[in-house]
């Protein structure tokens, strides 16, 4: 009975186990938005950028500091063969003093004027916080349209394995039928030969695709950080596609939206601080302070408190400080002519994406009519090759005419895709 009840129980946990193993291989079906998020987290740039932030918070920090007390400690011993001081209290009775002592002694200064310097190297910590927040998005953005970019590229692939097994069919289908003709002896072989060498072709383009579409997922997968065997990507073409005006803006209104533009003007920004802090650099710096001294060098112990000032003239440095300053406003006016400069370009440049997101639209369109006619050609081209009034060359042609469309079809569809995205971050939607 033991035995029966044993052997009833191995059935069971063999398709249990065999079930863990199929969950445990089964692959996540990702969409865009999933290679999107997943790129983000642990794409290398991005980790980057993520440090690069945090660096800056950490100098802004350390800039605040200035604004504290400097404090520092001194101390030092000494010994020598004579004293520093000899007194004669009579004829014979000699007093020797310093021969040996510690002193020490802790200061605090607290910067009261520095011409600005503290103010502005804060101000311009605080700058590069912000700098690096946007250059972060810059780093997202570019991540996000590579992540499309090789996303698509994948779904294109997909695509085409998808219209080679329609060619496929086709062309197995006439080679039946050839072949049904040639046995019959309606066909000649160079017909039946001819249909080989079409299915040869195919066969020669699906390797092609399988290889590149291998490659492709393993460039996708070393980008969002997955292993490439646990994961598959979600191939759809969505329909129909939105249409391009959905997305047009004003590209001057745009203009003050776009992560470039912010970045133009922190650097004239930083460019005008700079130039105040150089004019700071040449200006008297003032500082009150407060200390506790200790030493016992006349072989008594002594220790006393005391408050001083600190005014600092830099005399030396105005001799080419103001030289220094006026090549600081020349930076200045360069970086304003480049803002302007480039800002005209960015205008340019939204213009220039609008016209290509239209153009892509337009040809996705074209390219829906072709494979409309290329279909109907392939079934006029069948019907007539099988009514004996068109030569199986005409037919093998249309064959490829179709592949050709479909493929031309998917490889606008997602060029749009990715155009589109371009604009939007470029217009800064």
């Amino acid at each position: 009975m033991l035995r029966r009840e044993i052997r009833c129980r191995i059935p069971g946990l063999v398709c249990l186990l065999s079930l863990c193993l199929v969950a445990g291989n089964a692959q996540q079906l990702l969409t865009l938005e999933e290679c999107s998020r997943l790129a983000l987290e642990n794409n290398a740039r991005m980790k980057n950028a993520r440090l690069d932030l945090e660096g800056t918070q950490e100098t802004r920090k350390e800039a605040f500091t200035k604004y504290f007390p400097s404090v520092s400690a001194t101390g030092g011993a000494f010994a020598s063969d004579n004293g520093m001081a000899e007194m004669i209290l009579m004829p014979g009775l000699e007093m020797t003093l310093g021969k040996n002592g510690v002193m020490g002694g802790v200061t605090a200064v607290q910067p009261v004027f520095a011409g600005g310097q503290i103010w502005n190297s804060n101000k311009l910590a605080a700058l590069a916080v912000e700098v690096s927040r946007y250059q972060m998005k810059q780093s997202e953005d570019e991540v996000l349209l590579t992540v499309e970019q090789y996303y698509w590229q994948n779904v294109s692939l997909q695509e085409k394995m998808k219209t080679i097994g329609i060619i496929e069919s086709l062309v197995g289908n006439l080679y039946k039928d050839v072949e049904t003709s040639v046995k019959a002896g309606v066909a000649n072989r160079n017909e039946l030969l001819q249909v080989q060498l079409k299915k040869n072709s195919v066969a020669s383009d699906r390797l092609k695709v399988e290889n590149n579409l291998r490659l492709s997922k393993m460039v996708l997968a070393q980008y969002i950080g997955v292993a490439e065997d646990d994961f598959l990507v979600r191939s759809y073409l969505q329909e129909p596609l939105p249409l391009p005006e959905t997305y047009r803006v004003d590209p001057i209104a745009a203009l003050p939206n776009t992560v470039g533009y912010k970045l133009l003007d922190k650097q004239v920004e930083a460019s005008r601080l700079q130039y105040k802090l150089k004019v700071g650099q040449n200006l008297p710096s003032l500082g009150i302070g407060a200390g506790y001294m200790y030493h016992n060098i006349l072989d008594t112990d002594h220790s006393f408190g005391m408050i001083f000032a600190t005014v600092s003239i830099p005399i030396t440095d105005w001799w080419g400080g103001s030289h220094a300053i006026r090549k600081q406003k020349l930076q200045l006016k360069a970086a304003e002519y480049t803002r302007q400069d480039s800002n005209e370009k960015l205008v340019l440049q939204m213009q220039k994406l609008w016209n290509e997101l239209e153009e892509a639209y337009k040809q996705v369109k074209l390219s829906e009519e072709s494979i409309a006619t290329a279909e109907e050609n392939v079934r006029l081209s069948t019907a007539y090759y099988q009514a004996g009034t068109e030569t199986l060359s005409d037919l093998l042609d249309a064959q490829s005419l179709l592949q050709q469309s479909r493929d031309q079809y998917t490889d606008d569809y997602t060029s749009y895709l990715i155009k589109r995205t371009q604009y939007l971050q470029t217009t800064g939607q």
